[in-house]
């Protein structure tokens, strides 16, 4: 394959975006990399302005040639490509982390029209639309399906279709470091359960305080609360850390990649609460390191993980699915190891496409 200079533009780089976007350059060296980001920060701001963010921060490269484009979905591509006409030549990719038609209803968000709609002129100035799952893909061409119905006029009659016909599923690949102990040895005693997602509403917080509540008496069962904190910590979150600090091994951020492997490597379960979630880094990871995973019957889990791993999906009710989730721990034979492959030794060829 010969090397190639690549533009990648990542424009809300949140965590998730810097993992796929450093394991792929480091797993194709042989190109030229020119890697554009801009903060994770002010999101109102940055999914209107990102293309006038680019222009202020990057306006000298972005007018270099180049031989493909990569971008984000939060790229506000079609503006980009009004101001750097050059970058229209070039093949163009849009990798979808998200959609915004999925995420669960917001009475506080801002402008949501405006951004489904900047989404939907990238789409179509793409000529490739690559998804890190089916569930994203189907609930963001639902989503535009949804909302072009309730539009007077002025449709493109094939855009749905033409969507389909250039998507692909591509997922985001977990890191080589996250493999099993070789030597570990299985306690029958003590249960560990990880949770190691972002401390925020959107990954069912409440559901997990009520697992912690009903486990308070069960001595065998201890849990690692671990996952990027922010500024604003959601309610449930601060009663575990008043009322259920006993009950935790581990109750924080891990600030190390080292710490953080060698922790899910000693757990035994790795437990999904969440209300969104479009592929499951975290899940993915703890899985590939020996964490059986226990995860709702919703969202992109049924496509990832065996039936006997997900547990009935009832997210208005925690009590509800609390008790189905100590259901399964009171019997982990049950669960399925059985995983969709989502590493680079099995699935590197499907990112050539990028480059050929």
């Amino acid at each position: 394959m010969s090397s190639k200079k690549i533009l990648l533009l990542s424009t809300y780089d949140a965590q998730s975006h810097r993992y796929w976007r450093s394991q792929l350059v480091s797993q194709f060296p042989a190109h030229q990399w020119e890697i554009l980001t801009l903060k994770d920060r002010y999101f109102a701001w940055r999914m209107g302005g990102n293309a006038l963010n680019l222009k202020a921060d990057y306006d000298q490269l972005l007018s270099m040639q180049y031989d493909v484009l990569i971008a984000t979905s939060m790229t506000d591509l079609s503006t980009l490509l009004g101001l750097y006409p050059q970058l229209a030549a070039l093949p163009k990719h849009l990798y979808f982390h998200e959609n915004q038609f999925a995420y669960p209803k917001n009475k506080n968000q801002q402008g949501l029209l405006e951004i489904q709609m900047r989404s939907i002129y990238s789409a179509l100035a793409a000529d490739f639309l690559w998804f890190n799952s089916n569930y994203n893909r189907s609930s963001f061409i639902a989503g535009v399906k949804q909302l072009i119905q309730q539009m007077p006029d002025g449709i493109p009659s094939d855009l749905i279709q033409s969507f389909i016909a250039k998507s692909s599923i591509l997922p985001v690949l977990i890191d080589n470091d996250c493999k099993p102990l070789a030597n570990k040895t299985a306690s029958k005693k003590r249960i560990e359960v990880v949770w190691n997602h972002r401390w925020e509403h959107d990954k069912g917080p409440e559901i997990l305080l009520e697992v912690m509540r009903q486990c308070v008496n069960k001595d065998h069962i201890k849990f690692h609360i671990i996952g990027q904190q922010f500024r604003s910590t959601p309610t449930a979150m601060q009663k575990i850390i008043e009322n259920h600090r006993s009950q935790c091994l581990t109750l924080g951020y891990i600030e190390t990649r080292a710490q953080y492997i060698k922790t899910l490597q000693q757990a035994d379960v790795v437990l999904s609460t969440a209300h969104h979630d479009f592929q499951g880094i975290s899940m993915l990871e703890a899985a590939a390191c020996g964490c059986l995973p226990v995860a709702p019957n919703r969202l992109v889990y049924p496509e990832l993980y065996p039936l006997t791993n997900l547990y009935p999906s009832t997210p208005l009710k925690p009590q509800t699915e609390a008790h189905a989730i100590l259901q399964i721990l009171t019997d982990l034979n049950q669960l399925n190891h059985r995983l969709s492959s989502c590493n680079w030794h099995q699935c590197k060829p499907l990112y050539e496409q990028f480059f050929q």
